[in-house]
């Protein structure tokens, strides 16, 4: 295994660890928060006894993710030493704000775990709100400095050397708005359907079943808005990316010539050797019209760059595809449910509307990932847009793949620590609604 491809492993298994337990500490915290105004309005003690269920996935979501950033941190300066010497003086305020988001993050949560019959009501679940907005913040900043590789600015770069840094410009790149906006939806949408999913399941299971369809009900209506808002997000990223990368669309849609009326190319399996597409539904002109609002306008394809700077069409292709493929499942999904809502709301209670969300609890990360390939691979051979190669940042000490496997075997260890937690919070959930149960009957 060469040192680049084991150095890119490494980061890639990170980044996708760290994004599932990122995410779900960054939406989770608002779910809780609206379970506990929903006990402080109306004294329903099951929304209380969600709400307590809850921080505590939050409190294991919020240790995870934590560790698993602390390590890619490590990472930027052992693997990519020349990128951060050049990158780290340009982006590190947005590392820092995010530091400080996380800090204030852990606070309130403190503040909220341990706040129950010591604070006023409503100061308690501010701290709740507290821990959602930090965390959601954290995120974004983190985002943007992702965005910042994509579309690097706040320096001017002469001879190679990086001059007249501007933090603030560097921080709110061309690219932070339209990443920070879709990265947001896609994390609301896939935890908000992972979370409405297990409780679907234990509804199927027949037991406590108003406590997990109000915990299935608040997490499919964050998770169902979210997906239909999804689709917009993405059409502004689409045409981002047409007009700042034009190599990443044509990869991501195979798109190996430019032309005007491009199709729009779903599935296919793209030859890069021939520069086309086998097997593919083309639509005329439905990619000229979803990257420039035309649907005669050109679109630049591969051959408009040379060979060396393509990205590697076939992953970021596939990726692509498994996004949009699973993101139209969740918004079909989002409607059915917001139709039965209107109109059969006793479908609700049917085990076959029950079990389309169980099936549903993956797709959401699944898609999230798949994003995530294409914005990382969709970007190669540069790790800074057009100025850096990922070759030439890459660290000169050898022996990198031992390093991979010593992380992934981490990793590996730290999913299924998480999952065992898990498993044993959901699994606790009934056991305390059951001694509530004897109690208020033997009172």
């Amino acid at each position: 295994m060469e040192d680049l491809f084991a150095a890119r492993s490494q980061m890639a298994l990170s980044l996708g660890f760290h994004i599932i337990f990122a995410c779900i500490g960054m939406v989770m915290p608002f779910f809780m928060a609206t379970s506990h105004y929903k006990y402080l309005k109306t004294g329903n003690p099951l929304y209380k006894d969600l709400t307590k269920a809850w921080s505590k996935g939050v409190a294991i979501f919020f240790v995870t993710g934590a560790v698993s950033g602390t390590m890619l941190s490590f990472e930027l300066g052992l693997l990519w030493p020349e990128f951060m010497l050049h990158a780290g003086p340009i982006f590190g305020m947005p590392f820092s704000l995010e530091g400080t988001a996380f800090f204030i993050e852990a606070i309130a949560l403190g503040f909220f775990l341990y706040g129950w019959d010591r604070f006023k009501p409503w100061f308690h679940w501010f701290t709740g709100v507290v821990v959602g907005v930090s965390g959601l913040a954290s995120g974004i900043l983190v985002v943007a400095a992702n965005g910042w590789m994509n579309s690097p600015s706040g320096f001017e770069y002469v001879e190679g050397k990086f001059l007249n840094i501007d933090p603030v410009a560097a921080l709110f790149n061309e690219a932070w708005f339209t990443q920070a906006l879709h990265m947001t939806l896609a994390a609301f949408t896939a935890t908000g359907f992972a979370v409405a999913g297990i409780h679907a399941y234990m509804i199927l299971k027949g037991k406590y079943i108003d406590f997990h369809r109000k915990a299935f009900t608040i997490a499919i209506l964050f998770g169902a808005v979210a997906a239909l808002l999804q689709p917009i997000s993405g059409d502004i990223s689409a045409k981002d990316i047409a007009v700042r990368q034009p190599a990443k669309l044509a990869a991501m849609e195979a798109h190996f010539e430019t032309s005007k009326a491009a199709p729009l190319i779903i599935g296919g399996i793209p030859d890069e050797e021939a520069k086309e597409v086998n097997y593919a539904i083309e639509i005329p002109g439905a990619l000229s019209f979803l990257a420039h609002g035309d649907f005669e306008a050109e679109v630049i394809g591969l051959d408009q760059f040379p060979e060396e700077h393509h990205p590697p069409v076939a992953v970021v292709h596939y990726a692509f595809q498994i996004m949009v493929g699973l993101g139209m499942i969740l918004v079909g999904l989002s409607l059915l449910y917001f139709f039965s809502t209107w109109k059969k709301k006793n479908w609700q209670a049917q085990s076959w509307f029950l079990w389309l969300f169980v099936l549903a609890t993956p797709l959401g990360f699944i898609a999230l990932e798949a994003g995530w390939t294409v914005t990382e691979v969709g970007r190669q051979p540069w790790i800074i847009y057009e100025i850096m190669l990922t070759k030439d940042a890459v660290t000169p000490i050898p022996g990198i793949k031992y390093s991979f496997f010593i992380f992934t075997a981490i990793y590996v260890s730290l999913a299924g620590i998480v999952s065992f937690l898990l498993y044993r919070q959901i699994k606790a959930v009934p056991a305390t609604l059951a001694q509530k149960t004897m109690a208020n009957v033997e009172s």
